[in-house]
């Protein structure tokens, strides 16, 4: 394919983020994916985790004033009793609402986009990569779900001598994996967990590919960073930490491991999405 038809393939991105100085080396422009094979928890970017748009409703910004109701023709947004109902399972997410409301109580989240549109934003940075060794991260979501733009988005950061990283959850089958690993600079590797029940209880998902993934990573030359997000009472305790911390060096000597703590600054978009924060401790 041609590299003109590469850059206009689409991609479903929730934001782009920059002068970010936690996800790699520098200043950087991160790229957030939707889309996730993981259902962690605590996850604080819960819009990232469909692959597909959706809408942010605040109740608390609504003036009521029947705009929404007006304009929608599936019947997800009613008023009853004076109080605006948004029923989610009937809302084909036509936008309608969201270019009539006055008070911006509703926001799209997710906008397809080229691999140029990504590109214009990311190279308003540039002078800021190149006097602080910085570049551009992928992130989401979960970008290895979205590999083919994904791959792409990061051949242009590379033929534009942008320094590219990748943070990924690992899970992926591995053709795919190694298809973002050749473009990729730097991988930003989450670990969860390692025992595989407690993985799946609170991640919906197993480990097994994830840590296989990172065993044949491990045997790459590529530049890897191992990131922990210590969650109360799931892997924060001295014994926890251990086994991740050994399994790692069991894989390969002096690998740089990064500890990511808990918070909770993402708690409200699960109210905006017509969901609940379920972790507790």
């Amino acid at each position: 394919m041609a590299e003109s038809d590469q850059n206009k393939k689409y991609g479903l991105i929730f934001d782009i983020q920059r002068f970010s100085v936690h996800d790699g080396p520098g200043i950087r422009t991160l790229v957030f994916f939707k889309g996730c094979p993981l259902r962690c928890q605590w996850c604080s970017n819960p819009e990232g985790q469909l692959m597909g748009q959706q809408i942010l409703y605040n109740s608390r910004r609504c003036i009521a004033c029947n705009g929404c109701v007006a304009v929608c023709h599936t019947g997800a947004s009613s008023m009853i009793n004076g109080t605006m109902v948004y029923d989610r399972k009937k809302c084909i997410v036509c936008g309608k609402c969201i270019e009539i409301c006055p008070s911006g109580a509703r926001t799209l989240s997710g906008k397809w986009i080229t691999v140029d549109e990504v590109m214009d934003v990311i190279e308003k940075d540039r002078v800021f990569f190149r006097h602080s060794g910085g570049g551009v991260t992928l992130g989401g979501g979960e970008p290895t779900y979205q590999p083919e733009f994904a791959a792409a988005l990061l051949t242009e950061c590379r033929r534009n001598n942008i320094h590219t990283a990748i943070e990924t959850c690992g899970y992926a089958d591995w053709k795919t994996f190694s298809l973002l690993l050749e473009k990729t600079d730097l991988v930003l590797f989450d670990i969860k967990h390692i025992d595989d029940s407690k993985q799946r209880q609170y991640t919906g998902a197993s480990n097994r590919i994830i840590l296989d993934n990172l065993d044949k990573l491990f045997k790459s030359n590529k530049k890897i960073i191992v990131r922990i997000t210590l969650i109360p009472h799931f892997n924060d305790s001295k014994e926890e930490k251990e086994k991740i911390v050994n399994f790692v060096g069991s894989k390969r000597k002096n690998v740089e491991i990064e500890y990511l703590y808990y918070h909770k600054y993402g708690l409200h978009k699960y109210e905006l999405l017509g969901g609940r924060y379920i972790y507790r401790y």
